[in-house]
């Protein structure tokens, strides 16, 4: 297999539709903006894809990994979209995919559930979830927020536009 260039890459047509460096993103309902404080034991969320990136996106995709248990603790408080979401939880062991690697706690609609497996969740638009936190983490797990909508937003405040 041939060794592809930088300039190589980014000389096809479509170059425009891929995003090849993730940017720090601070989202309403974490960290910064919703504690004043930047969350530790985590990567925060890193934008991978969204309508701010790539103008035909439909989705934004929220990229972080967890690598203790977060503070604050919980790390994503109770919040509410327009829009439908997909929460995806993915350990990290090659030999059991299914294992995570860790204890997570999110409600949904008010009742709590364990997560401690892999395991992804949909979310419809309207659904009250969060808030979400660890009651462990054994080794890095990686968590993605998947929204069916260029930008993330919620009551709380708005992603970026």
């Amino acid at each position: 297999m041939a060794t592809t260039t930088a300039a190589q890459r980014k000389s096809g047509k479509h170059e425009n539709l891929i995003v090849r460096n993730m940017v720090r993103e601070e989202l309403p309902n974490e960290g910064v903006l919703r504690y004043g404080e930047e969350e530790k034991g985590t990567s925060g969320a890193f934008a991978m894809m969204s309508g701010w990136q790539v103008d035909l996106s439909k989705v934004h995709i929220a990229y972080s990994w967890i690598h203790e248990v977060p503070s604050p603790n919980p790390y994503v408080l109770e919040h509410v979209h327009d829009y439908d979401e997909v929460l995806l939880f993915m350990g990290n062991n090659p030999e059991d995919l299914d294992d995570l690697g860790a204890v997570a706690e999110i409600d949904l609609d008010g009742e709590t559930y364990v997560i401690d497996t892999s395991a992804a969740i949909y979310i419809p638009r309207g659904m009250r979830h969060c808030p979400l936190g660890y009651q462990r983490v054994d080794r890095p797990l990686s968590f993605i927020a998947l929204s069916l909508n260029p930008t993330y937003q919620s009551p709380t405040g708005s992603g970026r536009q």
